[in-house]
């Protein structure tokens, strides 16, 4: 992991066990880091069993925790209002909390649903993952969550099961239909490697070493700014109609349709459902694709493949947005390798593999472009594969 990155989490997690102290009193048992994470290549395929390339980042959610045992959930955020939220462990439910505090306390639900034995915990959380980016903060929320009860009750859980947890969290929790791949990326990526994931089986994933900086490349993230709510209908639309694709096809899931069969099978689909399969079926190539370059050692011929991608998501999956389209089209301009929007879409982030020495160039030419159509400055970083979720060493307190 980069020294820098661990130094600076080694520094909030100090500031973030005196605010702690603050406010519930005494030490935080630990604090634990998860990250958010980028999709390199392999977008709505996890819900269908498919395949994805996403890589941590260094941006985390910092958790400092402590367990409880009289059954009560305390959740404070340097990210929210000032107040703490007081829940029953035994009263959590669906619709029990709101707002960002259904992420966590869907986790400690998820748990004793799943027959864990967990009680309560004082929680304070600080991120610096961007919210509404496509970066998946509620899923840094939910990881660190997830490894710091594991820890703190001695679950002794697998990563794979740490993040279905987090996975169910979401779903049956918080609403939102998503596959595993954004808990998956936060909990089990390492550092200098993108997470090769099969969602059919995520115990099998691998890690694909990922050198930009040795191959003179920059991973650029673009925040669009225009926020997304994966809540609101739109991404539980999509997933149902691969759903009903795949029973119309007699086959458990679209993962199972191969590449070469698509060109039969199209033209026997309802016009509304044939770009969704075109999508998978395409993406789910392109992801083994990009982990054949990666493990030559091309990351550059990752470029191409990224801007294919993004074309799929515009004009079959339809969950770009013109800022998205606009960011990748000013970065391509400006020489980018490829670029495309990252995410689950309807605005969020647009990743651009530049080479070392352009990252400056194209996100002026992004920038310039977003102030020339009248949209609000993009926020701009460099990502470089990170660890995944992590307690922070050493312990600051005891149980």
């Amino acid at each position: 992991m980069n020294a820098t990155v661990q130094c600076d989490d080694d520094s909030r997690a100090e500031r973030l066990a005196d605010t702690f102290g603050r406010l519930f009193g005494g030490s935080p048992d630990g604090v634990w880091a998860a990250p958010g994470r980028v999709n390199l290549i392999g977008e709505h395929t996890d819900y269908n069993d498919g395949f994805a390339l996403p890589m941590a980042l260094p941006q985390t959610t910092l958790l400092a925790a402590r367990a409880r045992t009289d059954g009560r959930l305390r959740l404070h955020s340097a990210q929210g209002d000032g107040r703490i939220t007081d829940l029953a462990v035994s009263g959590l439910a669906p619709g029990s909390a709101r707002g960002w505090t259904g992420y966590p306390a869907g986790v400690v639900w998820a748990l004793a649903e799943a027959g864990h034995p967990v009680g309560g915990a004082d929680l304070h959380f600080d991120s610096t993952v961007p919210t509404g980016a496509g970066l998946s903060s509620s899923a840094a929320l939910e990881c660190a969550v997830a490894v710091a009860y594991d820890e703190l009750y001695g679950l002794g859980l697998p990563g794979p099961e740490l993040a279905r947890i987090a996975q169910r969290a979401e779903n049956g929790f918080a609403g939102v239909p998503c596959g595993i791949m954004d808990q998956m990326a936060s909990v089990c990526c390492t550092a200098d490697a993108a997470l090769h994931l099969d969602a059919r089986t995520p115990e099998a994933h691998r890690q694909v070493p990922f050198d930009l900086r040795g191959q003179g490349l920059r991973l650029l993230v673009i925040d669009t700014r225009v926020t997304h709510d994966l809540g609101d209908g739109a991404y539980a639309a999509l997933r149902a109609g691969c759903e009903r694709a795949a029973a119309l096809l007699g086959l458990p899931a679209l993962r199972d349709l191969p590449t070469g069969e698509l060109p039969r099978v199209l033209d026997d689909l309802p016009a509304e459902l044939a770009p969704l399969v075109r999508h998978v079926v395409t993406e789910n190539a392109r992801v083994t694709e990009a982990v054949a370059r990666l493990r030559e050692g091309n990351a550059a011929a990752l470029g191409p493949i990224l801007t294919e991608g993004h074309a799929s998501l515009r004009d079959d999956y339809r969950v770009s947005c013109p800022e998205t389209d606009l960011a990748v089209s000013a970065a391509l301009g400006a020489g980018a390798l490829g670029a495309r929007m990252t995410g689950g879409g309807f605005g969020g982030s647009v990743i651009a593999l530049v080479e070392d020495g352009r990252e400056d160039a194209v996100g002026e030419s992004v920038t310039a472009a977003f102030a020339a159509a009248g949209h609000r400055p993009p926020r701009l970083l460099e990502a470089t594969p990170a660890a995944g979720a992590r307690r922070l060493a050493p312990a600051l307190g005891t149980r």
